[in-house]
């Protein structure tokens, strides 16, 4: 098939993908929303090659022409995906993120630029409800996606609106800090606009658990839009604010998408540094620790060597140590089920058959059976309530993120809260159904490719430029 008919083809299944989202920007606008934020790979799918991808390509400028490409389609050549989406941003007066993917030509006969003479990359795109373009993003953290190649740096992406300063990340960059953590330490984004094609893993990285967790512990809004593939096991969209998810939506039972529309603050962070609001191990260090137990045994959760303890009463004080990281946990149960075990678990070091990213994690969790064996294993119900836990840990990191997971993968708001000196507790009465309650540590300075590439010229540029683009106060904030 040649080109031009490969074209022709893709252009015809990303119009029926937009052809989707037009009824969900129409449904938001009328609803009164200001921002909506798509999935990750929406448009066009996944499974290419660098060649098969290159049809959907569309050559995405920098936000600093001032273009409406529903005005002007031609100006950087063949864009009908841009011009769509830049016009239904218009004609719905609303803020449109969606996820593209982007083409830049090169030198072939240098020595970085690929055989095709193009770099390819995983790109958002933000319009305004004038239609403008105001924000793109290369996606720097790829994981399996040999389509697409690595920006030479990481971007800090940034555009300010009358509601708020907005940053934009995708998928699996959410796991470092650069540019996640800066965008919020650094540049002090209010929201996180987070496409995503998140395949959920328990116990610790269901897509609703982690990343409701980011937000209460980095302190700001994220807005995150996840695609919904139950036989790839994704779903688990949610706008989520540093108090807990305002509405999230997870299922594995149908293939139906769902909208979700919530109102926000504008402004939530406490203070310029949120994270050390917190200091995580200010309890955990000070008090001495739980007597030992004899019964610590070791355990995977995905390919992580745990320590782990059983929690053999009804109630009890325990600590379980793994290298520098001890965890602590307080906990009495409404009543021990007898065909169910929980355990106390630690673990600290490079994660997983990557060994790139430093994990500190502290969890009470739910075995699959009363198999310690099993303990670790993905587990999806559970009936056991508790009247109080309050768990805690010695870490070494700053950035730890809260997590509680209810049975059926519910989430627990309002029922759990982080002290500021670092234990995560119950409250508002006995909890539901538990599967897991832990403190997920990410300690950024010892990742085996640690490193931080600070404020970009055209981070700057871009903020220059967005402080100019006031638009309309904020009501809502929507996501598909």
């Amino acid at each position: 098939m040649n080109q031009e008919l490969m074209q022709e083809d893709a252009l015809n299944l990303m119009n029926k993908n937009i052809d989707i989202l037009e009824r969900a920007i129409k449904q938001a606008a009328e609803q009164g929303a200001r921002i909506i934020v798509t999935p990750e790979d929406a448009l066009y799918g996944w499974e290419f090659t660098r060649e098969t991808v290159f049809p959907y390509l569309e050559d995405i400028p920098d936000p600093q022409v001032n273009w409406i490409p529903c005005q002007d389609s031609h100006r950087f050549g063949h864009t009908p995906v841009q011009a769509r989406l830049s016009c239904l941003a218009k004609k719905n007066a609303i803020y449109v993120l969606a996820n593209l993917g982007d083409k830049k030509p090169c030198n072939s006969h240098h020595s970085t630029c690929p055989p095709n003479g193009y770099f390819q990359y995983n790109t958002n795109v933000v319009y305004n409800p004038e239609g403008k373009l105001v924000a793109r993003y290369h996606k720097y953290h790829l994981y399996s996606e040999p389509q697409f190649d690595v920006p030479e740096k990481p971007e800090l992406v940034t555009f300010n609106t009358t509601f708020g300063r907005f940053g934009i990340f995708t998928c699996f960059d959410i796991f470092f800090y650069d540019p996640a953590v800066i965008l919020v330490k650094d540049f002090h984004v209010d929201t996180i606009l987070f496409p995503t094609a998140w395949m959920n893993v328990l116990p610790l990285l269901t897509a609703i658990e982690f990343h409701s967790a980011w937000a209460m512990g980095m302190g700001v809004n994220l807005l995150a839009a996840n695609i919904h593939h139950v036989s790839l096991n994704m779903t688990g969209s949610g706008i989520y604010a540093p108090n807990g998810p305002k509405v999230y939506h997870y299922d594995m039972k149908t293939e139906s998408g769902k909208l979700l529309l919530s109102e926000v603050d504008s402004h939530p962070l406490p203070s310029p540094d949120p994270p050390t609001a917190v200091n995580w191990s200010a309890y955990a260090t000070t008090i001495k620790p739980f007597p030992l137990q004899k019964s610590t045994f070791r355990g995977f959760i995905s390919r992580d060597g745990f320590n782990f303890t059983e929690l053999f009463e009804n109630a009890g004080n325990l600590t379980v140590c793994q290298k520098e990281l001890c965890c602590h946990l307080s906990y009495r149960m409404l009543q021990k089920e007898e065909n169910e075990v929980y355990v106390l678990g630690a673990f600290t070091g490079l994660h997983g058959r990557r060994r790139k990213e430093y994990w500190q994690v502290c969890t009470m969790l739910k075995c699959k059976t009363t198999n310690l064996t099993t303990c670790g294993r993905p587990v999806e119900t559970a009936s056991t309530r508790f009247e109080m836990f309050s768990l805690s840990g010695t870490f070494g990191t700053k950035y730890v993120f809260p997590e509680v997971l209810l049975t059926e993968i519910h989430l627990s708001p309002g029922k759990f809260e982080v002290l500021k000196d670092g234990r995560l507790v119950n409250k508002n009465g006995s909890s539901g159904p538990i599967l897991t309650v832990s403190l997920f540590g990410r300690w950024y300075t010892k990742d085996s490719f640690y490193s931080s590439s600070g404020t970009s010229n055209s981070a700057i540029t871009y903020l220059l430029i967005f402080i100019l683009l006031m638009i309309i106060a904020l009501q809502n904030i929507v996501l598909v």
